[in-house]
């Protein structure tokens, strides 16, 4: 018997493609993993693995790092109004929009800066384009003497190009 085009195929065939569909949505019920940090996450228990704080991210550094942190951190205060905050493996520094933030590592401070033009300095590890009118700067800061000119310079520069945020 010849087959017909368009015709439908026998419920068997369709049952038995969604039973999988059942097991998975029975397995979330008891729980998922999370895409970010890959954890077991209970059904109904609350998990929020973006949330942190400074002294979370900051916790594990050595005597220099947190200097050079507690240093980084002042100068930054001084520009004037900004949003300081977490998120993630980063503490933002920010007005309107994000002008720099640091990522702690175990050996250093991995700092990136925003500005509307590139840099070229031995101090600079890597410059890119992020958008039409920035640029990204990746520096890496290892001891407290280290945050003074230029960088605090860059800083400030980054601080004044990024408009205030609207109240």
């Amino acid at each position: 018997m010849a087959k017909k085009a368009g015709r439908k195929q026998p419920a068997a065939k369709t049952a038995a493609r969604k039973k999988p569909a059942k097991k998975v949505a029975s397995r979330q019920a008891a729980g998922h993993e999370c895409y970010h940090c890959r954890k077991w996450i209970k059904a109904g228990e609350p998990h929020d693995c973006w949330t942190t704080t400074e002294a979370a991210l900051t916790r594990e550094l050595s005597e220099d790092l947190r200097d050079a942190w507690e240093r980084l951190r002042e100068t930054a205060v001084e520009f004037g109004d900004q949003r300081i905050y977490a998120s993630h493996s980063s503490i933002m520094f920010s007005r309107k929009s994000c002008y720099f933030f640091v990522r702690p590592k175990a050996k250093y401070l991995e700092v990136c800066i925003f500005l509307a033009r590139p840099l070229k300095a031995p101090q600079i590890r890597k410059v890119d384009q992020s958008s039409r009118t920035r640029f990204y700067h990746i520096l890496r800061i290892t001891h407290r003497d280290e945050v003074e000119a230029p960088i605090t310079d860059w800083l400030q520069e980054a601080y004044e190009f990024c408009p205030p945020e609207r109240t």
